[in-house]
């Protein structure tokens, strides 16, 4: 049966656009149309779609409004977010991933590239990907949260580790691999990838991490350039830990999360002074993954740290998973992935899983929590 799909969006053209690509994939069909969020508004408080694709700028109501209006009264929607790659979008985006947005797709500039086959293939791949596992919003109110506040976090007493979710893996793992013992050393990393669902993921995780962290964090979110830096902006503004769009150069800070600018790859190199920084590199995009956490993991195998916290969140395909295993050969690492049960897209986790070197497999909201507990705070 296909998926029931509603356009939001106040270009008469665009509107037209996305309803042929939808179309024209045999999962899905576009049943309704809105010119603004009043509109679908309206049609929201009494039909049901199993996805929602919402344009961020319209008159009368726009997306963020929309949202904030389905949010106040209980009405619960898989919306996917389209925008352009301005920065007050790239803004509002990430604040709409706050307000109950599952992700996000970016929006043509143009009506060439609005009908090329880079826009369709990503529009049906998000699409495809977050609603295989989200099911259909029903009329009953449901419970969210208010938009984020900075949190006050006091630092954390001693986690009982029984107490965190360490079901059994979702799949059968691979033969097991050789795995380098943890040393005595304090010097640690973590190292984070995640892909679709992940600016909502993140928000459950960062703002949740103690400000004396006792480690730097590198991060890697596939996202274009300009969203990165808003959505590390944002992060930073409702999280006690720094948040920063890395830089090259940088030289890495206990407590402070470090994430890959959309468009660059980010690796970590060893100082000779024993500190370590962050060099970014052009190189072509892998897999048309452009940050690729492979090339990020992997570059860490050279580094000083004595341990390499690893974490696998929510996200299409199996990036990372090659880089973890061969920093497997280097550091000692512990692997830290997402349940099947919170992933947007049970993706990335999944592969990191049957590769066989996850150590913990914990729901979204306790990842922050079971970061701490593996490196301490300072």
């Amino acid at each position: 049966m296909k998926k029931n799909i509603l356009v939001v969006d106040d270009s008469a053209l665009m509107r037209r656009v996305i309803c042929d690509i939808i179309n024209s994939d045999d999962n899905f069909q576009a049943i309704d149309i809105c010119r603004d969020g009043q509109e679908a508004y309206e049609k929201l408080k009494t039909k049901s779609y199993d996805g929602v694709l919402l344009d961020v700028n319209m008159p009368r109501m726009d997306g963020l409004q929309l949202l904030e209006a389905l949010q106040k009264d209980g009405i619960k929607a898989n919306i996917i977010m389209v925008s352009t790659l301005t920065t007050k979008e790239a803004e509002v985006t990430i604040m709409a991933l706050e307000r109950g947005a599952i992700d996000f797709v970016t929006k043509p500039t143009n009506i060439v590239e609005a009908k090329g086959e880079d826009f369709k293939n990503r529009l049906i791949e998000v699409l495809s990907a977050v609603l295989r596992t989200q099911k259909i919003p029903s009329r009953s109110t449901y419970q969210t949260s208010a938009p984020i506040q900075r949190q006050t976090v006091n630092r954390p007493q001693a986690v009982n580790a029984k107490a965190l979710s360490t079901a059994p893996l979702d799949s059968k793992p691979a033969a097991p691999v050789k795995r380098l013992a943890a040393t005595a050393g304090k010097n640690k990393l973590v190292a984070l990838a995640c892909s679709t669902g992940g600016p909502k993921a993140l928000q459950e995780v960062i703002p949740y991490l103690d400000a004396g962290m006792n480690a730097p964090m590198v991060l890697v979110q596939h996202m274009p350039a300009g969203f990165t830096k808003s959505m590390a902006d944002r992060l930073n503004e409702i999280s006690p830990i720094a948040v920063k769009e890395a830089e090259e150069g940088d030289v890495l800070q206990k407590g402070h999360v470090y994430i890959a600018p959309g468009g660059k790859h980010m690796e970590v190199k060893k100082n000779p002074d024993g500190t370590h920084k962050i060099v970014l590199n052009d190189m072509p995009a892998i897999g048309g993954l452009k940050p690729c956490a492979n090339i990020t993991f992997d570059s860490i195998s050279n580094t000083g740290f004595d341990e390499i916290i690893c974490v696998v969140l929510t996200g299409m395909g199996a990036d990372g998973t090659n880089g973890i295993l061969s920093l497997c050969q280097h550091k000692p690492v512990h692997v830290i992935a997402q349940n099947a049960e919170t992933c947007v897209v049970y993706g990335m986790p999944k592969a990191i899983a049957e590769a066989g070197v996850v150590d913990e497999v914990v729901s979204l909201k306790d990842v922050a929590k079971t970061i701490t507990k593996n490196v301490g705070v300072k």
